[in-house]
């Protein structure tokens, strides 16, 4: 696939220091051995976290609110970042979400201007087109505020990783008015919070998603758009919706689904799916390289 040759070959460039903080799993082991011997990253499992943690990591836990435990190998991967001794942490292939999650609130923080910790998925299309859906893993009902912090950050993603200009669809099941509820009021405040928070932004919504996806509903819909029809990213209303839409378009238009990418951490921390595959550890820590570089 021509985006995860390049960043392959983006990732063998610097290089980046990856821990891996699921110790014993065959895929993690696996994952491991492929990034360091293909040169695409330098990667370590975190296997003896008392004997690895280092000595700048140890005084970054001394100053913590809530001292971590620092024989849990989530932890101790998670400091490495903190005290800037690791690039990136990749974790839970043995760990739900929502330990990955407290241990990167508790430790790195979220990132400055960002009101909260969000996903994206990058979603490649079997024709090779790459698109960015969030969120996807984390906030379950976000408000206004949220899902424009969610639709800021997808768009920074979309930026990084694929490298060219996005175009954000803010996704309600109404389209410029074509139905009154609450839930459209929300992304409907959520655009403008975004327009006026990042003016140069494509952004636009609410849009229904043959809007922001076929140009010639998107032009019947919402003539004059500049998103409409020629969306690359999308920001789904809740959690339900993003969750449902990601997995259709793997099983159904069998797209490949790189992530959940974390956003909004004060780090590269990311999180896996405990059914993820070597292959999925492999792609993810490539990902955590290239943000690591920027």
């Amino acid at each position: 696939m021509e985006l995860l040759s390049r960043w392959r070959q983006q990732a063998a460039s610097c290089r980046r220091r990856i821990v891996l903080a699921d110790a014993g799993d065959d895929r993690v082991i696996e994952a491991a051995r492929i990034l360091n011997d293909d040169g695409l990253a330098h990667a370590t499992v975190i296997d003896d976290p008392a004997n690895q943690l280092t000595d700048a990591a140890a005084r970054y836990a001394t100053k913590l609110d809530t001292p971590p435990d620092l024989d849990d190998p989530l932890a101790v991967a998670v400091l490495l970042v903190a005290a800037g001794d690791a690039d990136g942490c990749i974790a839970g292939a043995t760990r739900p979400t929502a330990d990955v999650l407290r241990a990167g609130l508790r430790i790195l923080g979220t990132t400055p201007g960002m009101s909260v910790v969000s996903s994206c998925f990058v979603m490649v299309l079997s024709d090779g087109t790459p698109l960015v859906f969030g969120d996807c893993a984390v906030v379950p009902d976000p408000d206004a505020e949220q899902l424009a912090s969610i639709a800021i950050a997808c768009a920074k993603s979309y930026r990084l990783l694929i490298g060219e200009p996005p175009r954000v669809a803010m996704l309600s099941f109404a389209t410029k008015g074509s139905a009154q509820h609450p839930r459209v009021d929300k992304v409907r405040s959520a655009t403008e919070r975004v327009r006026d928070i990042e003016p140069d932004l494509a952004i636009d919504g609410e849009l229904q998603f043959d809007a922001a996806w076929v140009a010639a509903i998107g032009e019947s819909k919402a003539p004059g758009s500049s998103v409409a029809g020629n969306a690359n990213v999308f920001v789904f209303p809740d959690l339900d919706s993003g969750n449902i839409a990601y997995k259709i378009t793997e099983r159904l238009a069998g797209a490949t689904a790189i992530g959940p990418v974390l956003q909004g951490m004060n780090g590269v921390l990311h999180d896996l799916s405990r059914g993820c595959s070597v292959d999925d550890i492999v792609n993810l820590s490539v990902l955590a390289s290239l943000q690591a570089n920027t």
